[in-house]
Formats: structure tokens, C-alpha cells, sequence
């Protein structure tokens, strides 16, 4: 990955492209849910998500094209991170930019939840400044502490 890495709130025009990323096989494999999403599924949680004030959703542009998405949902005052990588952009570091990008911007607490295997989102996750904190069942869980000086 050569250039810098944008990140701007996404809006309803990117549903087609996000829930093509959702359904990616890959990116299925990697999640909570390995279900297709209909259109009309996935139209109601992008609405109902751009409606919370404590999300924020993002796509990530490199050059002006769209690479992924990160994502922080806030919950009891911790940022939880999820991503995805657009699958014509993966392998060339767009996750470790993109989720650390977005983790710089969080003055409180962040954590992810990555499925067990998933080394990829691993590595994203410590090079955001996350560390692993335990394993449930299939699911790694890593953290951050709140930062002392957040970048804006």
C-alpha cells in the first residue's frame, strides 16, 4: 500500500457496495454470521445503523477508491471495532491503515471480537494498540485502554 488511506462516514448510496463486501464468502467465513444478507436486510440495518449516534461507519478510499469499511459501535463508553476489506484489496495492508486510522480517533477504550484462526484481523488488531485480552469459545477478544493523547 503506497498511498494514504481516507476515511469518510459512509451513506446510504454505499449499501450495494457494503453489502456486496458483507457477503463476500471470505468475509462471511470470518464472521459472528455466515448467512447471506437479503438487499432488504441489509437496507434496514444501514439505515438503523447511520440513524445511532453511537456508530460510526466508515469507508475507507485509497486514491480515491473504496478498499473497506471499519466501523465503531459504542457500547457502555467502549468503541467496539469491526472491518472489512474490500476483496479486490486484501493483502496489501488497507486493514492495519483503515482500523487503525479510525482507533486513533477514539479517546476511550477500544475493543474487536475475532474469530479464533482469523490471523489476519489479528495482526490488524495489535497494530491498531489492541491487546488480547481471553478467548470464549471461538471468539478472540482484544482491547485497548483509553488513550492519554487521541489524535483528531
Amino acid at each position: 500500500m503506497r498511498s494514504t488511506i481516507i476515511l469518510r462516514p459512509a451513506d446510504m448510496s454505499d449499501a450495494a457496495l457494503l453489502m456486496a463486501w458483507r457477503n463476500d464468502a471470505a468475509t462471511r467465513s470470518a464472521s459472528h454470521s455466515a448467512a447471506l444478507v437479503s438487499p432488504a436486510e441489509h437496507r434496514q440495518w444501514l439505515q438503523a445503523q447511520l440513524r445511532n449516534p453511537d456508530m460510526q461507519l466508515y469507508i475507507a478510499e485509497s486514491d480515491g477508491t473504496a478498499v473497506g469499511t471499519v466501523r465503531a459501535a459504542g457500547d457502555n463508553g467502549v468503541a467496539e471495532l469491526s472491518w472489512t476489506v474490500a476483496p479486490e484489496a486484501r493483502g496489501r495492508g488497507y486493514a492495519k491503515a483503515m482500523v487503525a486510522a479510525l482507533a486513533n480517533r477514539i479517546a476511550g477504550p477500544i475493543r474487536a471480537e475475532i474469530k479464533a484462526g482469523n490471523m489476519a484481523s489479528v495482526k490488524v488488531a495489535e497494530h491498531a494498540g489492541m491487546s488480547f485480552q481471553q478467548q470464549s469459545g471461538d471468539v478472540l477478544h482484544y482491547v485497548r485502554a483509553a488513550l492519554t493523547d487521541p489524535q483528531s
